[in-house]
């Protein structure tokens, strides 16, 4: 598609605010009304659209995409979602640790440790955490806290927990960041601890390299939705 319009608005409305192209309202690839919970959200994507030149280019407008799936996938299969979300509580990236070597234990315990003890203090959902990769079982009670935590999201921010989480690789990690017990920038690192020690001790692949910055980029900009959605 080829930009065409000349002025992009933001018009409150009783479900929200809605985006029209020279006063044509927006809509979803499911031809819903492209209408969104906060003005702030609202006029970030009216920037996207307003920063469009030539050819229309999707993979600059972030937040498009993601208000498309809100609306689209999101709000009709809210509980199919959240269960999806829940069930990376079951194998936590924070609860399987390396045997060796020491500096990657170390670095590990020094890393993931205080979210796992947020974890079981703020959420009431204590994790047991294994070496290597055989399935460790988590109590149910602590799962169900999970449930429930991720349940409390609205579907606009189960958008955002949703990549949080599945970029990650941690349900912990995601719900830290929707808490604002800590950032995107500073959880990014710490679900790479891994991928990071490789690098350091055999180098880096460039391929891999432009797959986790296009990641990186992909998981602040969750935080990001989640800001625009508190406004």
């Amino acid at each position: 598609m080829k930009v065409f319009w000349s002025e992009v608005t933001v018009n409150p409305s009783e479900a929200g605010f809605a985006i029209a192209l020279d006063g044509r309202p927006l809509r979803t690839p499911s031809k819903a009304a492209l209408t969104v919970p906060t003005d702030a959200l609202a006029q970030s994507l009216a920037l996207e659209w307003r920063e469009q030149t030539g050819a229309v280019r999707p993979e600059t407008m972030p937040l498009t995409r993601v208000a498309n799936t809100v609306i689209d996938r999101v709000i009709p299969h809210q509980a199919a979602v959240t269960a999806e979300i829940a069930r990376y509580g079951e194998t936590d990236l924070l609860c399987y640790r390396a045997p060796d070597p020491a500096g990657l234990v170390a670095r590990q315990e020094a890393a993931w440790n205080p979210l796992l003890d947020w974890a079981g203090e703020a959420l009431g959902a204590p994790l047991q955490v294994t070496t290597g990769l055989m399935h460790c079982l988590q109590p149910a009670e602590s799962l169900e806290a999970l449930r429930l935590a991720v349940e409390a999201h609205g579907p606009w921010q189960l958008a955002g927990l949703h990549d949080l989480v599945t970029l990650s690789g941690s349900l912990i990690i995601g719900l830290a960041v929707s808490h604002q017990q800590t950032s995107a920038a500073d959880a990014w690192p710490l679900s790479r601890i891994d991928e990071d020690w490789n690098i350091e001790e055999w180098g880096e692949d460039a391929e891999a390299a432009e797959l986790a910055s296009r990641k990186h980029r992909a998981f602040l900009d969750k935080e990001r939705l989640l800001n625009l959605l508190q406004s």
